[in-house]
């Protein structure tokens, strides 16, 4: 029997001062496949996150996303996540 994946994606509007910690939530709830950080219609940044990967992996895209936060005013961040049915 094989397993199937559920994909969808979500937006989330977020100010610049809650990217950061917006982004750490996300990686932290395990299922989240790639984030995009969009300033309008414009995509700054794509991170693909591979599962089961934690801790020092995510410092670089995390030293990102704080200087892509100091830069924007107001971003959305686009989350594709999966689920296996």
């Amino acid at each position: 029997m094989s397993q199937h994946e559920n994909t969808w994606w979500e937006t989330i509007k977020v100010e610049s001062g809650q990217l950061l910690d917006k982004v750490k939530e996300l990686i932290a709830e395990g299922n989240v496949r790639r984030i995009v950080i969009k300033q309008g219609d414009r995509s700054i940044a794509e991170f693909p996150l591979a599962v089961g990967v934690v801790g020092a992996v995510f410092a670089p895209i995390l030293a990102a996303i704080g200087a892509i936060a100091a830069l924007v005013s107001d971003c959305k961040i686009e989350v594709e996540r999966t689920e296996k049915k």
